[in-house]
Parts: structure tokens; sequence; C-alpha cells
């Protein structure tokens, strides 16, 4: 059961850091990665960095869902399905983390 809850948790705990991201509430990131970004821009680099936390987020819950639909029925096929929808959301709310911070903070670090 531990391995259904730890990732709902973690992967709610991303998703309302991301809503926040996209509100325009950029302080949850550190400070070296909104240093440069100007104040026209919070918004615009909010929506992208907070889109990608949202990926991962929400891939992290889909996970622990699926997970929990192999608990009851026994069958790995949906563990599987989730491991690989997880990867894919991580690899693509990383990238639009990326492209933001390249776009708007002119870098990664």
């Amino acid at each position: 059961m531990e391995n259904i809850i730890a990732p709902a948790i973690v992967g709610l705990a991303i998703l309302v850091m991301g809503i926040f991201n996209m509100c325009g509430y950029i302080s949850t990131l550190k400070r070296h990665h909104r240093h440069r970004v100007t104040e026209a821009d919070r918004k615009p680099f909010g929506r992208l960095v907070g889109l990608g936390t949202i990926l991962i987020g929400a891939g992290m819950l889909i996970f622990s869902l699926l997970t929990f639909c192999t608990e009851k029925t026994g069958n790995l096929v949906f563990t599987t399905v989730g491991v690989g929808l997880l990867v894919a959301a991580v690899v693509a709310g990383i990238v639009l983390n990326v492209y933001a911070m390249i776009k708007y903070n002119h870098g990664i670090f």
C-alpha cells in the first residue's frame, strides 16, 4: 500500500507547486532559477515552468492510480503502462522547465 500512497502524496504536492507556478508565483523556485527573469517575463516563465511541473505531478498521480489497479487485479500491465507514462511525463516536464529557463533566464545556471 505504501507504494501507492507515497507517489500519490508526492505527485499531489508537485501538482500544487505547478499550479502556484502557473499563477505567476515563482517564489517556489530556487533563487538562481529566477534571479534573471524580468518582471514582464514572470507570468510566461511561471506558466511554462508550472506546466512542466504539473506534467510531472500528474504523471506521479497516474502512476499511483495504475499501481493501485495492479494491486487490485494482479495484472502487471497497469504498472508497466504507469511506468511508461511516468517516464514520459517526467521527461516532458523537465524539457519544458529547461526550455523556460533557457528562454527567460538565459541559461539553466
